[in-house]
Order: structure tokens, then C-alpha cells, then sequence
């Protein structure tokens, strides 16, 4: 059983504030703050929550470590009133399952590279896991003799939560829910953060607070729902990811973006060591893939506007969604990454065959990557007779999620787009039926 004053998080004495947008103070023990100062947690400050969603939304240029504090204050919040209010989880959660809890919030993110998310989902055999790349840092150096010294927990127990091995214990599987499942800490934080920092107010139009408030123990004993009282706080998540998916991560600026990123780190595969990225910040990354570049014509445009000195994004020319199209949407999605390739160079070719001066990397397809996004199953806890709760789940009782959130979320919110290099751009003359006959025979 977990004592509140056995852990120094939870001791007005025994710990420090920092503070982070907007106007949230973490509270930091003096273990804390010596994870927090270690050279891995350190190089998130260069690394950028949301990458290339800044070449369209000026402000949103916070870091990852700003985010691994904002997600580490909501697992003190979530772990107190879990203790508080559950008497069977309060009973079996061990020390050592709610520091491993408190550790794997501050480090959720240790293992990440510049532009991690959009690189994962190339779904390349030369890239790396993030998961991997963290245990390496939580296991070996300065963050494992950290852990040893200060904390009640191994370092590979830590490394085995975060890359979601199932726990033994019910309670420690509930934390493990809390932080990835529906209504998870690490979504409840980026989700408000990054539309403050995005400056749209798609993000932050549900109560954490309410949220976090209804969070009880499933029916399972091993994973989490919500009370009653928190059924609108959770529609209003599920509408803020819908909305900020479609607004901001998949904004067709943002996507043409990161289809040149995931096309420029293609191309240069041969010239790049993976193994390297560990090191780099954002910007160290971005002068090497300018640096290499330089020797290929072809994609020094990628970079230059990537990480250079302007901007020129390629245009977008089609766009469909599963409703619009659901023949081509369907073609495209989840394809390996060198496959799209190839179909975008045989639309390439088409069009040089139509006339228009187009080499093979001008033409991008940017389509749902193969790994799909974690769909919102919930259940609500509904008080019954003779203190017997009913568990429902959310989607039964709520149109909104079952609407957005029970169908498959990448079919609707994720498009495929024809993407061209501005001067094809301006030189293009094929309405979208066209766009589509030509797209559909380079798919074959």
C-alpha cells in the first residue's frame, strides 16, 4: 500500500515549483529535479513538440520538455485522486508501482529524435523505435544510476512500463491505462498545450480538471473509466482530437511538410546514420539534412525550404477523404512508404507526359500511415442498486462518441493528397476528375 508522505512528490516540504504554460506549477522533489537536469531529459529543450506544424503555426514551437513536465504534473494529480477515492487500488498499488508510474510520465518522451512521429510512420527497417532508443537511455548512464540511487524501482522495470509490457499487478495496469489509453495524461496535456501554443482553440475546450476528477478503476480492475459526471468532459476530448487533427496535425500545409521531410529522409537513407539522431536537436538535424543534400539537385529543394532560409512548401492539387473517394483513399492508405514512392513517380511521368516539366521527387503522395491511431473505447461507471455500478461503455450513451470516435478515425480525418512542387504548381492544368483518372492508373 502507497503512504502519500512515503513519496517526497507529494511534500509541500520537500519540493519546488516550476512553472510552464499557461500559468501551471509543477511541483519537483529533489529526485525529480535530478532527472530533470540529466543530459537526456536536457536535449528535449532543443527538440520541438510538434516539429513542422510551426511552418504554418508560428507559436507552436514548445518543446517536448515543456510537454514531459505538463504530462508529469497530471500523473501527481491522477495518482492522488486515484489513492484517494479507490480503496481496493489504494490497498495493492506498491511504492515501487506508483514511482515507476511518476518516472515513466517524466520520461515518456526521453527516447524521441527531432521530427520522431513523422519519421516513425515510414515505417522504415533502418529507423529506429523510440521505445528502444529510451530504454537504451533509461538503462545504461547517467539516468539509470539516477533511478538506482533515488528511486524504489530498476531502471528495466521502468523501460518495460513505458514500452507497455503488461504489469503483474492490477493496480499498477491501471496506471499503465492512465498513461496510454483514451483518456491518457500524455493526450490530456498535449492536446491543450499544443493548441495554446498553436494559438486555435480547437485543444483546450474540454475540462482536464472534470476529466481527471470522474477517472475511477474499471470493471476489470485493470483498466480505467470514468464516473457519470465526467461524460461530457470526455465528448469534448473526443471532439478536441477530432478537431485538432483535422486543424493543426493534419492541416494540409502541415501534412505537405511533413511529406517533404519523410521524402528528403528517404532519398538521403543511404547517407545518414539513424544512430545519430539521439544526439541532434532540431536544428542540428536540419543543417545536417541541408548539408547532405546539397549533392542531390533533385531534393535540395526539400531541404532548403525545410530548414533553410525560405519557405515553399509544395502545393496541394487533390485531396480525399474516404467519404469523397473511398476507391483511392483506400488504394493508398497504409501502403509501405517505398511503394508510395513509387506511385508518386509514376504520376510524376504521366505528367511529363502530358507536357509539364516535372522531375521524379516534384510529385508527393502523403496518405494515412500504416500504424492507426488509438481509437477512444471507454467505459462510464453508472451507480446501480445496493452499491452495485453498472459499467457502459461511453460510445452506448453518447452520439458524439460514437459519431467521431467508434468509426475508424484515419479513414475521416486523415486524406490522401496529391502534393507538387510550387513551380509544377503553377504550370498544372488538370481539374481534380483528372487528378484522379491519372492517380489511379499510377496506382495500377
Amino acid at each position: 500500500m502507497v503512504s502519500m508522505d512515503r513519496l517526497p512528490e507529494f511534500s509541500a516540504h520537500d519540493t519546488s515549483l516550476i512553472r510552464i504554460p499557461d500559468q501551471l506549477d509543477v511541483p519537483v522533489s529533489p529526485r525529480v529535479r535530478r532527472i530533470l537536469d540529466s543530459a537526456a531529459m536536457q536535449r528535449l529543450r532543443g527538440i520541438s513538440q510538434l516539429g513542422l506544424v510551426a511552418k504554418v503555426y508560428p507559436g507552436a514551437t514548445h518543446s517536448r520538455f515543456e510537454h514531459s513536465l505538463g504530462v508529469y504534473r497530471l500523473a501527481c494529480q491522477v495518482l492522488q485522486k486515484l489513492l484517494a477515492v479507490e480503496s481496493d487500488f489504494s490497498a495493492n498499488l506498491t511504492p515501487e508501482d506508483a514511482e515507476c508510474f511518476l518516472l515513466v510520465a517524466l520520461l515518456h518522451d526521453v527516447g524521441h529524435w527531432p521530427y520522431c512521429h513523422p519519421i516513425e510512420d515510414l515505417q522504415l527497417d533502418w529507423v529506429p523505435r523510440h521505445e528502444e532508443l529510451a530504454r537504451r537511455l533509461i538503462c545504461g548512464g547517467e539516468l539509470s544510476k539516477h533511478i538506482e540511487s533515488d528511486w524504489r524501482v530498476a531502471p528495466e522495470t521502468v523501460a518495460d512500463f513505458l514500452a507497455g509490457k503488461q504489469p503483474g499487478s492490477a493496480a499498477a495496469a491501471v496506471l499503465q491505462n492512465v498513461m496510454n489509453g483514451p483518456v491518457d495524461i500524455d493526450k490530456m496535456d498535449y492536446l491543450q498545450r499544443d493548441s495554446l501554443h498553436a494559438g486555435v482553440p480547437y485543444g483546450c475546450n474540454f475540462d482536464v480538471g472534470r476529466l481527471i476528477a470522474s477517472l475511477c478503476v474499471g470493471q476489470d480492475q485493470r483498466g480505467l473509466a470514468i464516473s457519470e459526471k465526467g461524460k461530457t468532459a470526455a465528448e469534448m476530448m473526443v471532439f478536441a482530437r477530432y478537431v485538432m487533427f483535422s486543424e493543426v496535425y493534419w492541416h494540409h500545409a502541415v501534412r505537405s511538410a511533413t511529406a517533404m521531410l519523410q521524402r528528403l529522409v528517404f532519398e538521403l537513407r543511404e547517407q545518414m546514420n539513424p544512430a545519430s539522431w539521439l544526439q541532434q536537436s532540431d536544428a542540428e538535424f536540419g543543417a545536417n539534412y541541408l548539408s547532405q543534400s546539397q549533392a542531390k539537385p533533385d531534393i535540395q529543394c526539400l531541404a532548403d525550404s525545410l530548414f533553410g532560409n525560405r519557405r515553399a512548401l509544395y502545393k496541394r492539387v487533390g485531396q480525399f477523404s474516404y467519404m469523397e473517394n473511398p476507391e483511392l483513399h483506400s488504394a493508398l492508405s497504409r501502403l509501405p512508404y517505398s511503394e508510395l514512392v513509387e506511385i508518386s513517380e509514376r504520376f510524376a511521368g504521366r505528367l511529363r507526359s502530358d507536357g509539364v516539366d516535372c522531375g521524379p521527387s516534384a510529385v508527393l503522395i502523403d496518405a494515412p500511415p500504416v500504424k492507426l491511431e488509438v481509437q477512444f473505447r471507454l467505459s462510464v461507471r453508472i451507480e446501480g442498486t445496493e452499491n452495485t455500478p453498472k459499467f457502459v461503455p461511453l460510445s452506448t450513451i453518447s452520439p458524439v462518441v460514437k459519431s467521431l470516435a467508434t468509426e475508424q478515425f484515419d479513414s475521416f480525418v486523415k486524406r490522401v493528397r496529391v502534393l507538387v512542387a510550387p513551380k509544377v504548381a503553377a504550370g498544372l492544368k488538370m481539374n481534380q476528375s483528372e487528378i484522379v483518372e491519372r492517380l489511379l492508373e499510377s496506382v495500377g
